[in-house]
């Protein structure tokens, strides 16, 4: 079993290593390949996972599982790599991943943006949002301020810089935190609160914040609802503009077999689900019960609520996202995607009944003191630096300290990661499982004549969803029915029947009501169908035949013509 540790954050060299030490150690259930090359030349690793003994993956139903496409969220990768090993040492010991991986397969990539994760990872940091490509211009600012580890610790933390027109001042009940001013507050010490940075073309009155060179965010660049940047912040040029990006699309368009997708993000400690530019009413009612379905075990299994992102996670309350993962994956594909955003400090601080963003706005300082007093008693003070004096370049005597966001708020502190993240397996587990899974229900060949045979094939999906997975994806158009085929042994002629039939979808388990009374219908046979063919074979004959759909795997049987 390849080592493997939880209580870092992999570099992408030591990423690289790991990822080939499981294809290696795992060749039955573990296949890795890069699919395209990072801004700056990386690849992007995507690792198969699934039983090849019982077939291809492209013949199985199959869940997609990504982390890492923002910069500084390098808990994401760790939460992959977990899923991987569990997969990978659970399977022939539990009894619900070997079926899994018998049946289902799982396309993980832990690091969709290996670039900005690198510089996020480096001994002199650097935080951006997602991608290192310059954008929207090729240039960087020359004036403003500018983030960066102005003192070289390896930390990005604050600067509270003395100003009488400052509006916050030191918290009485702790030194350490600033409250705000009250609006009418005269005479007091008071602070302007910074990122740790320089600022270029400092004429010692104007502060500005330079806006970031790196601009972009790679969550924005899908083609479902994209928007160009004076839209959407971060977009790109055009939709897929973005190699990191064209990466996933040209992944997903070549895998027609993907029914559920899980993108890991940080930090609110939440499961978040479609729409992110509309309310639930743009829902088929079916698809928003599935939806809800799946977040309440999400909820069971990990504790994290499940929201709405339009309805719950705005960043601000007449912001309107688009480009992203869901709107591609749901919207356009009909695929059931979840972005989880892992972590919460407020919520490992004792704080409840917390609004997502909102707290970042408002909240007590009840909730600051309890989130000193976590990272006193609990992290034993490594997350929040104690303030201390900076002879600053351009500012001269400021304070650098505060939160050390990368490593409380961005993502759990190393100590912590493993707790965080163990749980998801087990729903992501789950939820391949819900997948369409075709199987023959019977095969046969009955005698109607001299070499003449009625060959019959009925199959089914014994999966839970239906085939096409979602209503959304039978709006779209995206997804062919169950296709079925004979193939003939020499000698043999086709009578009646066509060799290749488009037999249209069938139905799950999904939509069964909760009670068991009848009164809108019945449980008919929705979940199966039927095909036939007249042969002409010579006696001792055999005939192949074939059931296939493109999210429901592929399933056949050999007919012996006696």
């Amino acid at each position: 079993m390849p080592v493997i540790r939880f209580d870092t954050f992999y570099r992408y060299a030591d990423l690289t290593r790991v990822l080939h030490e499981f294809a290696e150690e795992f060749p039955h259930l573990v296949r890795l390949e890069s699919i395209g090359k990072s801004h700056e030349g990386r690849d992007v690793w995507l690792v198969t996972v699934t039983s090849f003994a019982t077939g291809p993956d492209l013949e199985k139903p199959a869940l997609w599982v990504d982390g890492n496409i923002h910069a500084t969220e390098v808990s994401t990768s760790s939460a992959c790599l977990y899923l991987l090993h569990t997969l990978t040492s659970q399977f022939g010991a539990d009894q619900t991943i070997t079926r899994c991986l018998q049946t289902r397969a799982f396309y993980i990539c832990p690091r969709i943006n290996p670039d900005g994760a690198e510089w996020a990872l480096a001994d002199r940091p650097k935080y951006i949002r997602s991608s290192t490509r310059p954008h929207p211009y090729d240039e960087s600012p020359v004036e403003g301020l500018i983030e960066e580890d102005i003192d070289g610790d390896g930390r990005m933390l604050s600067m509270r810089v003395e100003d009488p027109t400052g509006p916050w001042k030191v918290a009485a009940e702790d030194a350490r935190l600033l409250v705000r001013r009250e609006p009418t507050e005269v005479d007091g010490r008071y602070f302007r609160l910074l990122p740790e940075g320089r600022i270029e073309g400092y004429d010692g009155a104007l502060i500005p914040v330079a806006p970031p060179t790196e601009g972009l965010d790679l969550n924005r660049n899908y083609p479902g609802r994209w928007r160009p940047e004076a839209q959407q912040r971060g977009a790109g040029p055009y939709a897929g503009s973005e190699p990191e990006v064209r990466n996933v699309m040209a992944f997903v368009s070549g895998h027609p077999n993907l029914t559920g997708a899980v993108d890991f993000h940080t930090y609110a400690g939440v499961l978040l689900r479609p729409f992110s530019d509309q309310m639930d009413e743009g829902f088929a009612p079916e698809d928003l019960r599935v939806y809800k379905m799946m977040g309440e075990k999400g909820t069971e299994i990990t504790g994290y609520p499940a929201i709405s992102i339009h309805q719950d996670f705005r960043y601000h309350p007449k912001q309107v996202l688009s480009g992203g993962s869901d709107a591609y994956l749901f919207e356009q594909l009909g695929i059931f995607l979840w972005a989880v955003e892992l972590w919460s400090p407020q919520r490992q601080a004792g704080i409840k009944d917390f609004k997502f963003i909102d707290w970042w706005q408002e909240h007590p300082l009840a909730d600051d003191l309890a989130l000193l007093k976590w990272n006193d008693e609990i992290l034993d003070r490594a997350a929040y630096v104690d303030w201390y004096p900076f002879d600053h370049p351009q500012l001269g005597k400021v304070e650098l300290g505060g939160w050390n966001m990368m490593a409380a708020f961005r993502n759990p502190p190393l100590s912590l990661v493993e707790k965080e993240i163990a749980a998801f397996p087990e729903w992501l587990v789950w939820q391949a499982l819900l997948s369409p899974q075709l199987e023959i229900f019977q095969a046969r060949a009955t005698q109607v004549g001299p070499d003449r045979y009625l060959v019959r094939l009925v199959a089914q999906n014994i999966g839970w969803l239906p085939t096409y997975v979602s209503k959304r994806a039978l709006e779209q158009k995206v997804v062919r029915g169950v296709v079925c085929e004979i193939t003939l042994p020499d000698g043999a002629t086709l009578e009646s029947g066509k060799q290749r039939e488009e037999c249209g979808q069938l139905e799950g388990r999904a939509y069964t009501p909760s009670a068991a009374i009848r009164i809108f219908g019945a449980d008919a046979t929705t979940h199966r169908l039927k095909v036939e063919w007249l042969v002409r074979a010579p006696a001792g004959s055999e005939v192949a035949l074939t059931a296939r759909h493109e999210r429901a795997g592929v399933a056949r049987a050999a007919v012996l013509l006696e």
